[in-house]
């Protein structure tokens, strides 16, 4: 029963943290000298506990650490192609403006703005809370890209802000991703089906680096004759 309140009251805290709710005063032990005593987070739901722990850490100015795992966009979201992959990263990169690795709220808003889409700053927060993974307020690479996974599954409501991004931003999802799949996992399955086709593009984009290479070897040796020419 103890941990069931405990982790009530860690739910509670998190929305009121996350704008849900509106802040209710707590049953809360205190110390004698009349600080709050910490919650014991430890035998309560791992998850709640570590968002719990997370945001306390911002709130109070510590450099909470991030998830060290480096993304590698190709294989994790292998139901888009590497040139909508490549497209969205350009996307990303062009409105982060503070070139941080982050789309915080500002960047969010000029990006809706440049889209045509502008949105409250209520709007903007539950955009960013629908992907937010580590509920920093802000977007990452992957959870950018989550966006648009979650567009091509179909799990965006209509009028809502993320939906107007992914619509807007261009980069279609439907034709060379999904393939006109009804769901994200037949998307995912008809993905790992076509694992030839990554490595198509790929060698597609060697022999282009190659050629490329090629072509400013010939031109520095038909500048050098003509260079030689003249001497």
């Amino acid at each position: 029963m103890a941990t069931d309140e405990l982790s009530s009251k860690l739910s509670h805290r998190l929305q009121i943290e996350e704008g849900a709710v509106d802040p209710v005063a707590l049953d809360v032990p205190r110390h004698q000298n009349g600080s709050e005593e910490k919650l014991n987070t430890a035998s309560v739901d791992p998850e709640l506990s570590a968002k719990l722990t997370r945001r306390e850490a911002l709130n109070e100015g510590q450099d909470c650490p991030r998830n060290m795992k480096v993304l590698n966009p190709y294989n994790e979201f292998r139901e888009f192609s590497r040139k909508q992959i490549k497209d969205m990263e350009l996307m990303f990169k062009k409105y982060d403006v503070a070139r941080d690795n982050y789309i915080d709220l500002t960047e969010l808003k000029l990006m809706m703005e440049m889209l045509g889409a502008p949105q409250t700053h209520l709007g903007l927060k539950t955009m960013i809370k629908e992907v937010d993974e580590d509920l920093d307020l802000k977007l990452s690479f992957r959870e950018f890209l989550l966006i648009f996974r979650k567009a091509a599954a179909g799990e965006l409501a209509e009028d809502s802000g993320l939906s107007a991004l992914a619509r807007l931003s261009e980069i279609d999802v439907s034709t060379e991703g999904v393939k006109g799949a009804k769901t994200f996992f037949e998307a995912k399955a008809h993905a790992v089906s076509e694992s030839s086709r990554f490595e198509a593009e790929i060698r597609q984009e060697q022999e282009a680096k190659k050629r490329e290479a090629e072509e400013q070897k010939r031109r520095r040796a038909a500048f050098k004759e003509k260079q030689s020419a003249f001497m």
